[in-house]
């Protein structure tokens, strides 16, 4: 089956070890998060995992940004670019997806309107996980108790907001019948390409622009 490259190297490998840190996080924050998981806790073999994982977290957007500044913006540009294509995908999408109507779906660009809405998520709120781990694990013991409390509420809201996300974008971009389907997205991580099958029915528009070449 023909192939089209959809994403280079330094991508997929930012990808993957900002993906680790972030399922990192959520294993050691669940421990540290539900109170049935304490006993795993007990030691700070956890607290320090989290942390590191943090840190990881935070860097990796850092390095991809000063070693890919062209490619960064451009994603950006593409993230925050919205018409009524974007419009008519979230209109058609409960069709699209719970009822398989695939003509129900408008031509997306290279970056489709899901992926564009959990690139916006992540961009939301990672900064406030930065800063309210911060204030948690720096100022634990010189902030005022409400000051704390608030941070770890915030933190812990935003952790579910983004892993409830997190979750669908794996099922739709990797296990939802209509992936499986046109052959896809999981391999775009892996070797950096998709179907020609996919591109065409989830990123006509780039398809089309691409084929041009």
């Amino acid at each position: 089956m023909e192939r089209v490259r959809k994403y280079t190297k330094p991508a997929r490998v930012f990808h993957w070890v900002h993906t680790g840190a972030f399922l990192l996080l959520v294993v050691t924050g669940l421990i540290l998060f539900v109170p049935a998981l304490g006993f795993l806790a007990q030691d700070s073999w956890t607290r320090v995992i989290h942390r590191i994982a943090a840190v990881v977290f935070v860097l990796a957007p850092l390095i991809q940004i000063l070693a890919n500044k062209a490619s960064t913006k451009a994603a950006l540009k593409k993230a925050f670019s919205w018409g009524k294509d974007d419009m008519d995908w979230a209109m058609a999408m409960p069709r699209y997806y719970f009822l398989a109507e695939e003509s129900a779906m408008p031509p997306q660009d290279e970056m489709n309107t899901g992926q564009k809405l959990w690139f916006v998520i992540l961009l939301i709120f990672s900064p406030i996980f930065v800063i309210t781990g911060i204030l948690m694990w720096f100022f634990k013991y010189t902030l005022p108790s409400e000051v704390f409390q608030w941070s770890v509420f915030i933190h812990d809201v935003a952790f579910i907001v983004v892993f409830l996300m997190f979750l669908v974008h794996v099922y739709l971009g990797v296990i939802h019948p209509l992936m499986r389907t046109h052959g896809g997205s999981f391999s775009s991580m892996v070797d950096g390409t998709v179907t020609t099958d996919y591109a065409k029915s989830h990123h006509g528009k780039w398809y089309k622009e691409i084929a041009k070449k």
